[in-house]
C-alpha cells in the first residue's frame, strides 16, 4: 500500500503540475455544460433531472480518457525511464494501480465540478436523486474501464498517437456493440447479449437508478481484464530478451489468462441473479411495488401473462422489449406457480397470429422507419395480455409507451408507467372474476340488513308485493351465506313512531309517499351495517324484484374488495368536435377512458331525479343549468353516504379560430346547493404567474388571431407546495389548472363539516371577471394581461367530509307529482278522484321521499374549474409540451380510487415518466442560473488550480526545511 499510495501521490502531482490536468478539466466542462444546456436544451426539455448530463458521457469519456492515458506508459517507454521503474524494488501491481488511481482521480475532480448542475435541477423542481446519485456511480465506473482500458494500449507501444488511436477504436467498439445502432440489425437473441456486452448500456441501466449487482460487476471485469492484462505487459518488458525462464513465462500466461478468463465468466454466473440490485429512486420506480404483490397474493386461479412482440420492430421500439421482457419475468418471479408468463413473437406462429387476433383482438401497429438507405412501414406487435379465468384485458403500444418531441424534430420513446398498465389490468380482470361469483363469499366480516318497513296494511300494493319478494330473497342469501348475512325487520311506525323519530334524526329517513295527493304515509327504508359503517339501499324506482335485487348487490359490494366499481358521470352534450376546441360544450373523452381503466362509467343526465342505482362515486362535469330533479339527484345520492365530485364554473370557456378563447357567464344550477355547504365558486377566473407556456391564439397587430407560444396565466402551474398533503395527492408532482374559479368557504354555514382545500394557486395569483381571456399584449405588453396590485393564494378545489343536511330537508320530494299536467285543485274530492284514476290506469304508484341527513362517509369534492379536464385544455398543453398530458386526468383519478377505498393503485400512479417538471421561471432567470453553472465550472478550476498551487508551495518549503538542516 505504500507503494501504491506513493506512485499515486507522484503521478497525480504530475498531472496536476502540467496543463494535461486543466485542460482536461476545462475540455469536459465545457462539453458538458454545452450538451447539457444547449445540445439537449435543459429547459425547453421541462424535467427535473439531469439525464442530458450524462446521456453523451459514454462517448465523451472515449476520447477525453483516450488523451488523459496515452502518455502514462508510452511516454516511460519513448524516454526509457520504464526500464528504471521495472528495475526498482517497487511491484508492477502497484506501479500500475498508483497510475490507475491518479487517472481516475482526475476524472472524479472533473465529475464533482458537475454539481452545480444537479443543483440547478432541484432548484427548479423536484429531482429525483436516485437517479443522480446511480449516474455518478456509472460515471465512475465506466472511467474505471476505460482508464484500464487506455493503460494497457499505453504498455503496448511507445508512440502517443497510436495509443489514443487504438484506445478511442477499443472504447468505440464496446460502446457500439450494444448500441441501438447495431442491435436492431441483429435478432433480438444476439441483440440482447450485445447489449449486455456494450458499455452504453450497462452505463443506462445503472443512470437510471437501479444498483444491479450484474452492471457493476461488467465494469469491475472489464478493469480486472485489462489490469491483469497491463501486468503482463509490464512483466514482458521485464524479462527482456530472458529465453532461460520459459517456465516462469508460461506460468505467468497460464496465470494472467486464468485471471481473465475467471473475470468474464462471473459475468455468465451472475447473469441470472436478478434480485441483486438495488432501487435507489424516490419512489422505487423499477421495483414491483407493495400493490402488485397484494393482488397476485389474492389469486384464487392461475394467471396468465402474454407478451406480444415483434423481432424485427420499430429501432425505437427495440430497446424496450428487453425492459418489459424482465418486468413480465419480474412477476412471475413474485407470483410464483399462480403466475404463467410467457413471450409469443406472434408473426413466425400462424396460429398464435390467429388467437391474437380473433380471440383477443391484438392486432400489428404499422410504424414508419428510416435509414440512409431506405425507408419503410414495419408491421410490429408490442402488446400484453392478462387473463384470469374467462376475463382478459390486452394492453397496447399506447398504454405501455411514452412518446415525446423534443428539439429538432427529435422524438423520445420510453415506458410509460407499464407497472400500473399491467397491475391495473390484473386488478380488473380479478375484479371481473369475483363479480360473477358469489358475493357474500367476499365479505371479509358480516353484514346486517336491516329492514325499516311498514306493515302490509299501511304499503301499497306493489310494495306490500315488493317486500315479499325481498324476504324470500334475504332467506336464500342468508343460507347460502354461511353466517355472512344477518337480517332484521323493524317497523318504525309502531308503538306510538319511536323508531321513526330515531330514523329521522340518525339517517335523516322521512315517510314515504306515492305523490303530492297521497294522504297515507309508510316506510320502506333500507340500510346495510357492519361494524359502525352503514350504507343506505336505495328503494328503485320501477319496484322490480329484478331492480331491487341490483341495489342490494351494489350496497354489498361496497363492504367487499375485489369488486368493480361503478362511477356515475353527468357531462354535457359534447358538440361537434373541431381542431382546437368544441362547439355545443366541452368533451370528456380523454378522462371517461381513463376512468374506465379502474372502474364501469355509466353516464346519466340526472332528469329523473335519481342517480343509477348501483353507482360508488357520482362526478359532475361543467353542470349548467341543472333543474331541480337533478339537484335533487345529487342531493340525494350524498345523503346515501355516497361521495360527489362536482368540476365546473360559473366561468365557461370555449375555443374556436373565430372568436378564440371566449369565457362565458353561465349558471351552473348548483349555486344554492353548495352554498347550503359554505362552499361558493366564484364568477371569476384565476390568473397565476406561475404558469404553463402554451401555444395559444393571440392577437396580432392587424387585429387578426395568429398561433403564438407564451406564458398563459389562465392555465395556474401547480406544484407540491399547492397541493394538499393527503394520500390521494401524493404522486402528483404538478397539476395545470386551466381557467378555474377559485372557490371560496363559509366557515359559518359549513357548520360541523370537515372542509380542506385540495389544490391552491402562488401567492402571486389574481382574478378577473373579464370574458376574453386572449392575451393583449399592445395594452399589456408584459404578459398580455392587467395586474392589479392586491395579489393572494386563491383556493381553486376543496374536500368537505362529515354528516350533511339535505338541501330538501323539510320540503317535498321534486319526484312527487299532482297528476293531470300540474292540476292545482286542493279538494279533498279531486285528490281522492285523481289518486283513483292513477291506481284505474294500472301504472304502479310513484314512490317519493327525502333523506335528510347523511352519514359521516359521505363526502363532497368541488374543483372551481371543469375546463381543466377537457380534451381541449389538455390537448393544448399536449401540444405545447409535445407530449401526451395526463396529470389533471391523473388528479381526479386518483380521487376516484382514494373515495372507492381502492389505495393500493395509488401507492404506482404516480410513477409517470414525465410528472417531476421545472417550476416555471423567467427567461432572465434561466439566463443567470445557466451563467452561474459556467461561471461555477470555471471558479473550481481555479480553485483547484489554486489548491494545487498551495500544497506545491508548502512541499517546497518542506524541502527548503531539510535542505537548510543538512547544511547545517
Amino acid at each position: 500500500m505504500r507503494a501504491l499510495t506513493r506512485v499515486f501521490r507522484q503521478e497525480a502531482g504530475a498531472y496536476f503540475s502540467s496543463p494535461v490536468a486543466y485542460l482536461f478539466i476545462g475540455t469536459f466542462l465545457a462539453v458538458t455544460l454545452f450538451i447539457f444546456f444547449w445540445a439537449e436544451a435543459f429547459f425547453a426539455r421541462n424535467i427535473a433531472d439531469v439525464r442530458p448530463l450524462f446521456e453523451w458521457m459514454p462517448i465523451l469519456l472515449i476520447a477525453l480518457v483516450a488523451a488523459l492515458t496515452m502518455r502514462a506508459w508510452s511516454e516511460e517507454r519513448r524516454s526509457g525511464t520504464v526500464e528504471v521503474l521495472m528495475t526498482a524494488p517497487v511491484p508492477s501491481l502497484a506501479v500500475i494501480g498508483g497510475k490507475f488511481l491518479a487517472a481516475l482521480s482526475l476524472v472524479a475532480v472533473a465529475m464533482l465540478l458537475t454539481l452545480p448542475l444537479a443543483l440547478t435541477a432541484e432548484f427548479l423542481g423536484p429531482l429525483d436523486r436516485g437517479p443522480v446519485i446511480g449516474g455518478y456511480v456509472a460515471t465512475l465506473f465506466l472511467a474505471a474501464a476505460y482508464v484500464a482500458i487506455g493503460l494497457f494500449v499505453s504498455s503496448r507501444t511507445s508512440n502517443q498517437i497510436v495509443s489514443l488511436i487504438v484506445t478511442v477504436l477499443i472504447g468505440a467498439g464496446l460502446y457500439l456493440l450494444g448500441s441501438e445502432w447495431l442491435t436492431a440489425l441483429a435478432p433480438p437473441a444476439i441483440a440482447e447479449v450485445m447489449r449486455l456486452v456494450g458499455t452504453g448500456s450497462r452505463f443506462e441501466a445503472i443512470t437510471r437508478g437501479v444498483l444491479d449487482l450484474r452492471d457493476v460487476y461488467y465494469y469491475v471485469s472489464l478493469v480486472g481484464l485489462f489490469l491483469a492484462l497491463n501486468v503482463y505487459s509490464l512483466e514482458k518488458l521485464r524479462w527482456g530478451g530472458d529465453r532461460g525462464g520459459a517456465r516462469h513465462h508460461v506460468a505467468w500466461r497460464t496465470a494472467v489468462a486464468l485471471v481473465a478468463v475467471n473475470f468474464l465468466v462471473a459475468n455468465l454466473w451472475l447473469q441470472p441473479i436478478a434480485w441483486a440490485r438495488a432501487d435507489i429512486t424516490a419512489d422505487n420506480r423499477y421495483t414491483l411495488s407493495s400493490a402488485t404483490d397484494l393482488y397476485l397474493s389474492s389469486l384464487e386461479e392461475p394467471l396468465v401473462i402474454r407478451g406480444y412482440f415483434s423481432r424485427k420492430t420499430h429501432p425505437l421500439l427495440s430497446p424496450l422489449v428487453p425492459q418489459m421482457q424482465d418486468l413480465l419475468q419480474e412477476y412471475a418471479v413474485r407470483g410464483g406457480d399462480r403466475v404463467n408468463v410467457a413471450f409469443v413473437h406472434p408473426k413466425e406462429d400462424s396460429e398464435a397470429i390467429s388467437e391474437a387476433s380473433q380471440r383477443y383482438g391484438i392486432e400489428p401497429v404499422p410504424l414508419q422507419t428510416a435509414s440512409r438507405y431506405e425507408s419503410s412501414v414495419v408491421n410490429a406487435y408490442f402488446n400484453v395480455l392478462v387473463k384470469y379465468g374467462d376475463n382478459h384485458v390486452v394492453l397496447g403500444l399506447d398504454d405501455l409507451v411514452d412518446i415525446k418531441g423534443g428539439p429538432g424534430g427529435d422524438v423520445q420513446v420510453a415506458l410509460r408507467n407499464p407497472e400500473y398498465e399491467i397491475t391495473n389490468a390484473i386488478r380488473e380482470v380479478i375484479y371481473q372474476w369475483r363479480s360473477g361469483g358469489d358475493l357474500l363469499a367476499r365479505l371479509d366480516e358480516p353484514v346486517t340488513f336491516k329492514g325499516y318497513i311498514s306493515a302490509d296494511e299501511r304499503l301499497p300494493d306493489k310494495l306490500v308485493t315488493l317486500r315479499k319478494d325481498l324476504e324470500r330473497m334475504l332467506e336464500t342469501m342468508q343460507k347460502e351465506s354461511s353466517g355472512k348475512l344477518e337480517v332484521e325487520f323493524a317497523d318504525p311506525q309502531a308503538d306510538g313512531g319511536k323508531l321513526a323519530e330515531r330514523l329521522r334524526s340518525e339517517y335523516g329517513f322521512r315517510p314515504l309517499t306515492t305523490s303530492l295527493l297521497g294522504n297515507e304515509r309508510f316506510y320502506f327504508h333500507m340500510v346495510l351495517q357492519q361494524g359502525e359503517r352503514t350504507v343506505p339501499v336505495e328503494l328503485p324506482s320501477k319496484l322490480e324484484k329484478a331492480d331491487l335485487r341490483k341495489a342490494l348487490e351494489a350496497g354489498l359490494k361496497r363492504f367487499g374488495d375485489g369488486f368493480t366499481k361503478t362511477v356515475a358521470v353527468y357531462q354535457p352534450s359534447p358538440g361537434p368536435r373541431r381542431r382546437f376546441g368544441m362547439s355545443g360544450g366541452p368533451s370528456y373523452r380523454t378522462l371517461m377512458q381513463t376512468l374506465r381503466e379502474n372502474a364501469e362509467v355509466v353516464p346519466t343526465d340526472l332528469s329523473k331525479g335519481d342517480v343509477p342505482a348501483d353507482s360508488d362515486l357520482l362526478l359532475v362535469l361543467s353542470p349548467k343549468d341543472l333543474d331541480e330533479k337533478q339537484r335533487f339527484a345529487i342531493d340525494q345520492f350524498l345523503m346515501r353516504g355516497g361521495t360527489v365530485i362536482v368540476a365546473g364554473s360559473p366561468m365557461q370557456v370555449r375555443i374556436s379560430r373565430r372568436a378564440g378563447v371566449q369565457a362565458n357567464s353561465v349558471s351552473t344550477g348548483l349555486e344554492d346547493w353548495l352554498a347550503g355547504y359554505g362552499i361558493k365558486v366564484e364568477d371569476r377566473l384565476v390568473l397565476d404567474p406561475q404558469s404553463g407556456a402554451l401555444t395559444l391564439p393571440t392577437r396580432s397587430s392587424g387585429g387578426g388571431l395568429r398561433m403564438q407560444t407564451l406564458d398563459y396565466p389562465y392555465f395556474v402551474d401547480i406544484r407540491q407546495s399547492g397541493l394538499a398533503d393527503l394520500p390521494m395527492l401524493r404522486g402528483l408532482n404538478q397539476v395545470t389548472m386551466a381557467w378555474s374559479s377559485p372557490v371560496s368557504v363559509d366557515s359559518d354555514e359549513a357548520g360541523d363539516l370537515d372542509v380542506t382545500p385540495l389544490v391552491h394557486s402562488s401567492a402571486r395569483a389574481w382574478t378577473s371577471d373579464a370574458t376574453d381571456v386572449l392575451p393583449d399584449y399592445q395594452r399589456h405588453p408584459e404578459r398580455g394581461f392587467a395586474e392589479p396590485e392586491s395579489r393572494g393564494e386563491q383556493t381553486l378545489a376543496v374536500m368537505a367530509e362529515g354528516r350533511f343536511t339535505s338541501a330538501f330537508k323539510d320540503r317535498e320530494s321534486p319526484l312527487a307529482t299532482s297528476e293531470e299536467n300540474g292540476d292545482e285543485s286542493n279538494g279533498e274530492d279531486t285528490k281522492n278522484a285523481k289518486a283513483t284514476k292513477a291506481n284505474d290506469n294500472g301504472e304502479p304508484p310513484t314512490v317519493t321521499s327525502v333523506i335528510e341527513h347523511s352519514p359521516s362517509s359521505a363526502r363532497l369534492v368541488v374543483f372551481g374549474s371543469g375546463n381543466f379536464l377537457s380534451d381541449s385544455a389538455l390537448d393544448i398543453t399536449a401540444q405545447s409540451n409535445q407530449t401526451r398530458y395526463r396529470q389533471p386526468v391523473q388528479l381526479v383519478q386518483n380521487l376516484v380510487d382514494w373515495s372507492l377505498e381502492d389505495p393500493a393503485m395509488l401507492s404506482i400512479r404516480g410513477r409517470s415518466q414525465y410528472s417531476r417538471l421545472l417550476r416555471p421561471v423567467s427567461d432572465g432567470t434561466r439566463t443567470v442560473l445557466e451563467a452561474t453553472n459556467y461561471a461555477a465550472g470555471l471558479g473550481g478550476l481555479f480553485l483547484i488550480f489554486g489548491i494545487h498551487g498551495a500544497m506545491a508551495r508548502r512541499r517546497r518549503r518542506w524541502f527548503e526545511r531539510i535542505l537548510n538542516k543538512e547544511e547545517g
